[in-house]
């Protein structure tokens, strides 16, 4: 009998063992996605700080994102986006590279990386990822491509490519400010004025004017010899964004004036 009751004791313990060891596997098979879950929040409630210029807030909520899921690429292009947002170019690197790592073949991400490379002067390696980005044929954005890398063009000087890939940006999404503004930064280098008169009122037809819009503007009119129109948009331009550079490239262009008068 003593045996016997030994016995039963003993497969008491080993079932209630057993049931311990499955309500733990069953609760760690449930933190995994919760986790996951927990990490898309932040991302959300990160991306909602940014629009509210929350930025240290932001990067706490992704900084746990990131911890909480490894694997989320959204937490690290957002943080990718945060970085450029607060001059940190080279933080931004690092997380474009780590989203890379997470997902090689998407062509967002190769755009998104060639545009910052670009901005940090780092045109080769920029222009790199900007083709591997339009031509891949599942892009389904490709104009996003087509005009960051005529944009790297034109910061390198070479307006020829720049107008050929801002045109076909163009082509694919006619409405695309990025390209137009671009369009008329190349139309005043390249002394096309009524190109860039052209591009400029395009562009001034979909968004509100920025002091970079309006001094294109009056750079247009101006060699075009239309007094009324560059008056009209320098005293915009001085009124609205009185403390830009372009307000005080503007005040240079008249000291000029008088000096030559």
């Amino acid at each position: 009998m003593k045996s016997a009751a030994i016995a039963f004791l003993l497969s008491m313990a080993l079932a209630a063992l057993a049931a311990c060891t499955t309500t733990t596997t069953t609760k760690v098979d449930q933190q995994e996605p919760d986790l996951m879950e927990a990490s898309k929040l932040n991302v959300e409630l990160a991306l909602g700080y940014i629009r509210r210029e929350q930025l240290g807030v932001a990067q706490e909520k992704l900084d746990k994102a990131i911890e909480q899921d490894p694997k989320n690429l959204d937490a690290f292009t957002t943080m990718a986006y945060l970085k450029t947002l607060i001059g940190e170019n080279q933080e931004a690197v690092n997380y474009y590279l780590d989203a890379l790592d997470i997902k090689p073949d998407d062509p967002g991400l190769h755009n998104s990386y060639g545009g910052l490379l670009c901005k940090m002067g780092k045109y080769d390696e920029g222009l790199k990822e900007l083709r591997n980005a339009y031509q891949n044929p599942f892009y389904e954005t490709p104009y996003l491509a087509f005009a960051n890398a005529g944009i790297c063009y034109l910061k390198q000087g070479d307006l020829k490519q720049a107008e050929l890939l801002l045109r076909k940006a163009l082509r694919v999404n006619p409405e695309y400010t990025g390209a137009l503004i671009s369009m008329a930064e190349i139309g005043i280098k390249a002394k096309k004025y009524l190109m860039a008169r052209a591009y400029i009122q395009r562009y001034h037809a979909r968004v509100k004017p920025t002091a970079e819009s309006l001094w294109l503007q009056i750079q247009a009119e101006k060699a075009l010899g239309d007094n009324e129109h560059y008056l009209k948009y320098a005293k915009l331009l001085l009124s609205e964004f009185p403390d830009s550079d372009e307000a005080g490239l503007l005040h240079d262009l008249a000291r000029n004036e008088r000096t030559q008068n």
